[in-house]
């Protein structure tokens, strides 16, 4: 948190009103897009240009802000596929499942939520199993609910109590880690609760166990002996901590840190800006649907210092090419886009360990820019992502009105994926590496759209 940039606490979280300074134009649009869900179309974007601010992020809170790619089956189909995944215990099929739903659904915030509160309640499918079916369902349920009823939830479901060896930790043989990590990683954060604050909290969770694939309290195993946690002094319980952690000012600092990292950019937000929508939380009974829709609707969010600050994460990376691309009918291989979210690194239901995925500048090592590159490539030729034949992006920017040149095929497509072309001689550039005077042609089109998406510029959102 930097104190030195941002807005005072008093306004941090002001409405956003178009002005002079902060226009709404397409790079807002395309801003709002790439943040709370997995990109638009162009002609969702053109919508939303001609339809304002407050209707655009109307339409992301309700739900409802895709016009195109949408199957009318979607929720029998989606509902089939989690199913039959389940049934075959094939964590691959899941993780198709799920982009699915991102790439598919109606509601792409819900979505971009759940994936956040994968990170935030980090649990791998190694240790976990098919279990965490179950609990990315719990999260897309509750995404956006009061916290406590989300962590409620989540801290009694069987994929985390396993993943943090909840069903070892008895009475006499407390194990700290559930303790410790509903303490540091889900809550309060690192210096609001002390190494004995952690061992009293092992005592009062003991006994919390996974029986039959559901929650189970054995009471056997419960130390009911007094503790002393977060200085007050009780018997008390598993339950008894979730309350006062929940309770604890730092946890809604926490959660306002946690939203700011998901929807806003790097060092855009200073300690003002975190302590004042912190402030909100704590009014608002921990509201997280309150928070990300004041954020979304924030003058903050839509300024200029927020516009391409924020790398883009693997998942979004590759799912937001094939919506913005509108790749809908056929579609490519969900199965091999997952695979290709996890080449670039972040293999859905495996983060690396209980801190999740660092995100930021630790998805862009030399080896995973070089892979985003080889999976534009892959998108556009088609077949190596399930596609029957190339992608078109000559006839998409034909349909639209543009493409009647190279120059013009590479800026419709930076204006999709970026709002705008990122500056003066940058189409020269991006059309040199195909050689003096390259012809219009399809094959040249892919490849220049290629580098679009390759570019360092597509990798900022």
């Amino acid at each position: 948190m930097n104190d030195s940039k941002g807005p005072s606490r008093r306004d941090s979280w002001a409405p956003y009103t178009p002005s002079a300074q902060a226009p709404w134009d397409l790079r807002r649009v395309v801003h709002l897009h790439r943040r709370a869900s997995f990109a638009a179309t162009w002609q969702e974007a053109q919508r939303d240009l001609k339809d304002g601010p407050k209707t655009s992020v109307d339409r992301l809170i309700k739900g409802k802000p895709r016009s195109q790619g949408v199957p009318e089956d979607f929720v029998a189909v989606a509902a089939k596929l989690g199913r039959l995944a389940a049934e075959a215990s094939d964590l691959g099929r899941l993780k198709a499942w799920w982009v699915y739903r991102m790439l598919f659904g109606p509601d792409p915030l819900t979505e971009r939520l759940t994936l956040m509160w994968h990170n935030h309640f980090s649990t791998n499918a190694a240790k976990a199993g098919l279990a965490v079916f179950r609990q990315n369902e719990v999260i897309r349920e509750f995404a956006r609910a009061p916290f406590g009823e989300l962590l409620g939830r989540v801290v009694h479901d069987p994929a985390l109590l396993l993943y943090l060896d909840a069903q070892v930790n008895r009475k006499g043989h407390p194990n700290e880690n559930l303790g410790r990590e509903l303490m540091e990683l889900f809550t309060l954060g690192i210096g609001h609760y002390t190494e004995q604050d952690v061992k009293e909290a092992a005592r009062a969770l003991t006994g919390w166990t996974v029986d039959q694939g559901r929650f189970k309290h054995d009471s056997a195993q419960h130390d009911d002996g007094e503790k002393v946690l977060l200085g007050r002094k009780g018997r008390w319980k598993g339950d008894d901590l979730v309350k006062m952690l929940l309770e604890h000012s730092a946890t809604a600092e926490r959660l306002a840190w946690r939203l700011c990292d998901t929807l806003m950019g790097e060092g855009t937000v200073d300690a003002a800006g975190i302590h004042a929508l912190a402030d909100g939380l704590r009014q608002r009974r921990l509201d997280v649907g309150w928070a990300v829709e004041t954020v979304l609707r924030s003058e903050a969010f839509f300024a200029e210092s927020n516009l391409c600050t924020r790398i883009v994460g693997p998942v979004e990376y590759v799912v937001g090419a094939a919506r913005a691309l509108e790749l809908f009918d056929p579609s490519p291989s969900t199965l091999i886009v997952a695979e290709a979210a996890a080449n670039l690194g972040q293999d859905l239901f495996y983060p690396p360990n209980v801190g999740g995925w660092p995100g930021g500048r630790s998805w862009l090592g030399t080896r995973a820019v070089i892979g985003r590159h080889n999976y534009a490539v892959g998108l556009l030729d088609g077949t190596t992502v399930g596609l029957p034949q190339p992608a078109d992006v000559l006839g998409l920017a034909r349909r639209h009105g543009r493409g009647e040149s190279l120059a013009d095929v590479a800026a419709f497509h930076a204006e999709l994926f970026l709002g705008a072309v990122p500056g003066a001689g940058w189409r020269d550039r991006l059309l040199a590496v195909l050689g003096t005077k390259p012809a219009l042609t399809p094959e040249n089109a892919r490849r220049v759209v290629a580098l679009v998406l390759a570019s360092p510029e597509a990798q900022l959102g």
